[in-house]
């Protein structure tokens, strides 16, 4: 068995079959990785909670945050609201 195995034209599949194997799984990963990028799962009291560390940290103007937050402050008391019922 060990002289097959040393064949060069053995060696050239199984090193074929490794390399589509890590092809295939490299692939996955980078599907997986891009479908979570398109889809965000930020609440908006975690952007909110975002923004107000980069207004904080100076990134971002008083005035911009002032309009983040009012548009976010809807969607972020609805989801206050939504937590408190459920729990």
């Amino acid at each position: 068995m060990g002289a097959f195995l040393e064949e060069p034209s053995v060696r050239l599949i199984f090193a074929l079959a490794v390399f589509a194997v890590l092809l295939v799984i490299g692939g996955y990963v980078i599907a997986r990785y891009r479908q979570n990028m398109r889809n965000p799962t930020f609440t908006a009291n975690e952007m909110l909670s975002n923004f107000r560390d980069l207004n904080s940290e100076g990134q971002l103007s008083d005035e911009e945050f002032r309009t983040i937050k009012s548009m976010l402050a809807d969607e972020a008391a609805r989801e206050l609201k939504d937590t408190g019922e459920s729990g």
